[in-house]
């Protein structure tokens, strides 16, 4: 039963990483690339969707990432899981700190109401994003280390 909770998370916690590195280096190149109206109503469109699923995605990871640390707390690997554990709570807060606010005034804006500064808030977030990617590449590789 461990090692299937060991590969379930370790997926789950990729399919994740591969989410937001494709967010990060391919959506956001894109959407950059797009007229300054399309641009923020697919930024805008991004957040709504994503911000209504990531969360789940999120602490479904931190909480699977938990389990398998108590469950295979005296097996090989622990210190590991417990580590990327403790980088998916870092991404958890730096998302609930960081990133969302950004997104949820995001996600309301159209071309009509727009701040002045929007383009700046959505470089910040993209600033903030990299770093949480980098993150929770991290937790990925130390719980895809953790299966050896």
């Amino acid at each position: 039963m461990l090692n299937a909770l060991e590969v379930f998370t370790t997926v789950i916690v990729g399919v994740m990483v591969g989410v937001e590195f494709s967010v990060a280096f391919i959506m956001s190149r894109i959407l950059n690339a797009l007229p300054e109206d399309s641009r923020q109503l697919g930024h805008a469109h991004g957040g709504r969707m994503l911000g209504a699923l990531m969360p789940f995605w999120y602490m479904g990871s931190l909480v699977l990432s938990a389990i398998w640390a108590v469950a295979g707390w005296h097996h090989r690997g622990a210190g590991l899981v417990v580590t990327a554990a403790g980088l998916l709570i870092v991404s958890v807060v730096m998302s609930i700190l960081l990133l969302v606010p950004i997104n949820n005034r995001n996600k309301t804006w159209t071309p009509d109401n727009r701040p002045a500064d929007w383009k700046q808030q959505l470089s910040r977030w993209d600033r903030y994003h990299y770093v949480r990617v980098a993150v929770i590449i991290a937790a990925f590789t130390l719980l895809a280390a953790a299966l050896a």
